[in-house]
């Protein structure tokens, strides 16, 4: 059951980022790029976690995970905080 989650929740990143991105390319607002972004940073996130807990349980890719979380909330931080415009 776990395993199902994790996939949807991948997915669920997926389609969100998709939708951000392709309103991005419609209306070129910064904030959608950023938002985009940072949920391909989460389906990432998400496929790592799917890696690390489902296909490779001896393995530790705690540390990838934590990266690319906190490499995905940076550059919405980015976008909302510093690029304002």
């Amino acid at each position: 059951m776990a395993e199902t989650v994790y996939i949807l929740c991948a997915l669920t990143s997926v389609a969100c980022a998709v939708l951000l991105l392709r309103a991005w390319r419609r209306t070129r607002m910064k904030l959608l790029l950023y938002s985009g972004l940072c949920f391909a940073i989460f389906a990432v996130n998400n496929v790592l976690l799917f890696v690390d807990l489902v296909l490779i349980p001896a393995g530790d890719l705690s540390l990838a995970r934590t990266v690319t979380s906190l490499l995905g909330s940076g550059v919405l931080l980015y976008g909302l905080i510093w690029d304002v415009s």
